[in-house]
């Protein structure tokens, strides 16, 4: 996403608001991007920063090449500073450092722009030092906060700061700009429902372990519409090897979870809505054996087995009883 016309298909709200104050020359001297990762943060700020530098913004929209765009995108803009974390925080050091930098006059305007990513993540005496600079807003510098947790933030910064809450993406959209990416339809589908978060389900398609998951959980599934008499094996010997942690096994359960929602889809004619869409055909096979009730009582049964599971049960006894009830 690149334009404000193309982030306002996911952040409707927010990107109206900003392109109307941009529109009207009406800019807070600071705003605060709340939101999960893969909402926009950083592209709508990057977006901020070249509406107010662009020499030829159309109707709300920079240019995106000319001077001002180009080195905005490349982060060499000399009156458009970021600031990340340095290690796990960012330090008061490097709040001083932007502070020294903005009594400079500007190298080619007096308007400039910083950009703090991750600003839950300053230290005590770092967001001490920011809130002195927002206390005294200049009107030709323009703050741009990020962040996924604002009760990280002090309570004073987050009051001094224009608050524009980025809403999480849904998992059409999650599928949608994964299958831009390149993505197969039916992968962007699974990882989209199995990890309803953008960088989070971009990971998936790199990960070699979760390819593995995916084909024991299937595995699975399959042997228990075989009958087979080696279910409690598979379990002992494959399953638990893989599944060796606790949040291993609820991906695993998870995974389970979505494939007899699957099931249920079929019976209840929402075919659309399957997230193993390249497994359909196995998926109709079963919903013909495993009626609606049978369905409910697995899904209730796997829900069961997560909350054993956080209970510390034991968790080869926890797969063995589930695998007998889906046997019944």
């Amino acid at each position: 996403m690149k334009t404000w016309e193309e982030i306002a298909t996911v952040q409707p709200i927010a990107t109206k608001m900003l392109t109307n104050m941009i529109a009207r020359d009406r800019l807070a001297h600071a705003y605060l991007f709340q939101g999960d990762k893969g909402t926009g943060k950083e592209v709508m700020s990057t977006l901020l920063a070249k509406s107010i530098f662009c020499q030829h913004i159309a109707n709300g929209e920079p240019c995106h090449v000319c001077k001002d765009c180009v080195r905005i995108t490349s982060g060499n803009h000399p009156d458009v500073h970021k600031i990340i974390p340095d290690g796990s925080s960012i330090k008061k050091e490097q709040i001083v450092h932007l502070q020294k930098e903005f009594t400079y006059t500007g190298l080619e305007s007096n308007q400039k722009v910083y950009i703090i990513v991750d600003a839950e993540k300053m230290t005590t005496n770092a967001a001490n030092r920011l809130l002195k600079f927002l206390e005294e807003p200049n009107r030709q510098t323009t703050a741009i906060l990020l962040t996924e947790n604002t009760q990280g933030l002090l309570d004073t910064i987050r009051s001094r700061c224009q608050i524009m809450a980025l809403k999480p993406l849904n998992a059409q959209q999650i599928e949608k700009t994964l299958q831009t990416e390149g993505i197969a339809e039916a992968n962007a589908r699974l990882f989209a429902a199995f990890k309803p978060q953008i960088e989070d389900a971009r990971l998936l398609h790199q990960d070699e372990r979760f390819a593995e998951t995916r084909k024991i959980v299937v595995q699975l599934i399959e042997m228990l519409q075989a009958g087979s008499n080696e279910l409690l094996l598979f379990i002992q010997k494959q399953w638990m090897s893989h599944f060796s942690n606790r949040d291993q096994l609820h991906e695993g359960l998870d995974l389970l979870m979505l494939w007899y929602k699957d099931v249920m889809y079929t019976h209840i004619d929402k075919e659309e809505s399957i997230i193993f869409i390249e497994n359909q055909e196995k998926i109709k096979k079963i919903s013909m054996h495993c009626s609606k009730q049978d369905t409910t009582a697995i899904l209730y049964a796997i829900m069961e087995a997560k909350k054993h599971i956080e209970q510390n049960v034991h968790p080869t006894l926890v797969m063995e009883q589930l695998t007998l009830q889906m046997q019944r």
